[in-house]
């Protein structure tokens, strides 16, 4: 028996958030069979290949198409959703929302955000090699659970990291908790080890300098906490709709 390796290179389009890159994969031990016919065994993935493999099968919408994807995430719960959510209370107040519409429809900030997250989104790559994404994936055991990362990087020894992206006109002393609900959500669909928090503020939408920014570690109690709350938003959603 022998034993073979051969270099694959990635399809970044078909990878949203991976960027192509060659990987040296082993296709396996050579097995002969009736005849002195060899044919290769299987090819074994590596812990990158399997993850991307994993991360592929759960995108729902690659986020090319903006109507397709507001259409997606309106059938689940996603990480803007979730950010709402801390209380029973806020169940019922979400559930509002999601039905009717919050009635915002944005402003200058936001404006201001969307011009400037492209920019961020290559300081990222260029200091932590997270490359940006617009794809909305699912969660593994509900796909009613979504969510839509400003950035993903598959590290070789198969862990998945993110980045979320804000701009703000204030100083922050710690990551405001509204965020850190979507980070750990995002976490959670994802199946993702940590986040990299970045945030750019500006004054008069002037950007001050460098952005600035955080690792968050993923926290499976507050996930667990987050999860019990978004599938009692889902069954207030499917109670108020009949």
């Amino acid at each position: 028996m022998q034993h073979n390796r051969r270099v694959v290179h990635f399809d970044a389009a078909a990878e949203p958030g991976i960027p192509g890159q060659p990987l040296v994969v082993p296709i396996g031990t050579v097995t002969t069979v009736a005849g002195g016919v060899s044919i290769p065994a299987a090819p074994l993935l590596t812990a990158h290949q399997q993850s991307a493999a994993q991360l592929r099968q759960r995108v729902v919408v690659d986020g090319n198409n903006r109507i397709e994807w507001l259409r997606a995430r309106a059938r689940g719960i996603t990480a803007t959703d979730v950010a709402k959510l801390s209380t029973a209370k806020s169940v019922e107040s979400a559930a509002w929302s999601k039905l009717h519409g919050s009635g915002f429809s944005g402003n200058a900030y936001t404006e201001h955000g969307k011009a400037r997250e492209p920019h961020i989104a290559d300081w990222v790559l260029g200091e932590y090699a997270i490359r940006p994404s617009n794809a909305l994936f699912r969660a593994d055991a509900e796909a009613r659970h979504l969510a839509t990362p400003d950035g993903i990087a598959i590290r070789e020894s198969g862990s998945i990291e993110l980045s979320e992206i804000k701009t703000t006109n204030k100083s922050w002393r710690s990551i405001p908790r509204n965020y850190l609900r979507q980070v750990w959500w995002q976490q959670y669909v994802l199946g993702a080890e940590r986040t990299l928090v970045v945030w750019e503020q500006h004054e008069d939408f002037v950007p001050l300098g460098t952005p600035l920014c955080q690792w968050v570690d993923r926290d499976d109690n507050e996930i667990h906490k987050l999860v019990t709350l978004a599938n009692q938003l889902i069954a207030t959603l499917i109670e108020k709709s009949r």
